[in-house]
């Protein structure tokens, strides 16, 4: 999760602390969104016990949910 913290930062000019504020809301949301299995999944990546443990592999996994044809 530090790394998509730290992107997070980067990328709005935010302060650490702020960044990880709004990352922790937005994983929240999504854990209440997506079904269980894949709320897990998410608590996994992000914990670093899942196979893709960066930030953009974390997109790519997440993102592939969603552009399934």
């Amino acid at each position: 999760m530090d790394e998509l913290v730290s992107l997070v930062s980067q990328k709005t000019g935010l302060s650490e602390d702020k960044a990880r504020s709004a990352v922790q809301v937005v994983i929240e949301h999504l854990k209440g969104r997506l079904p269980a299995p894949l709320a897990s999944q998410l608590d996994s990546y992000l914990s670093g016990g899942g196979g893709t443990t960066t930030a953009s592999g974390l997109t790519d996994a997440v993102g592939g949910l969603f552009n399934k044809s």
